[in-house]
């Protein structure tokens, strides 16, 4: 998920919204969140500003291979999850009692699970698609396995092998 969006769901705005407040147009903003135009960090913390945030940039170790497809696997269960959020987040629900009595040594993140799947689906989306290193963490014990239909998954791990090549 590129930047602007994440900052437009983070104030619960629409596209119109955070245009009008930074007093931009909104088909810029959809050119951002499209991928069309790319922002400066200054126009950035324009926007941020303009909604009563603050942008800051921050710096991670790279993610692993095994991250980064985690985490096109993940964007295709964001747009499961979004089509059918009901039955996701039941099938969730689900696989994490599972896991909390199989895997209890991983207690403090799978808490950090059931807390997000009783979240609005605005809060639980940006952590699947997060690049973060605690997004990742998180993602390495994943309540959504299963969720993806056999079709679907392969389709992930074609786009991730593609974005791979494209990368190396």
């Amino acid at each position: 998920m590129n930047e602007v969006r994440k900052l437009r769901r983070k104030a619960r705005v629409t596209q119109a919204a955070l245009a009008q407040a930074a007093g931009t147009s909104q088909p810029t903003i959809a050119a951002y969140e499209a991928g069309q135009k790319s922002p400066s960090l200054g126009t950035l913390q324009r926007l941020a500003r303009s909604v009563g945030l603050e942008a800051t940039v921050a710096f991670h170790p790279l993610p692993t291979r095994e991250e980064r497809r985690s985490l096109v696997l993940h964007r295709a269960i964001a747009a499961r999850l979004e089509a059918e959020p009901e039955g996701v987040l039941d099938r969730a629900r689900v696989t994490l009692a599972r896991m909390r009595a199989s895997q209890p040594g991983a207690a403090p993140l799978l808490r950090e699970w059931e807390v997000l799947l009783d979240r609005p689906l605005e809060d639980l989306l940006p952590v699947l698609t997060d690049p973060s290193p605690r997004a990742r963490e998180l993602r390495h014990v994943t309540p959504f396995a299963g969720v993806l239909t056999a079709a679907e998954r392969a389709a992930a791990y074609q786009a991730f092998a593609e974005s791979e090549k494209g990368s190396v």
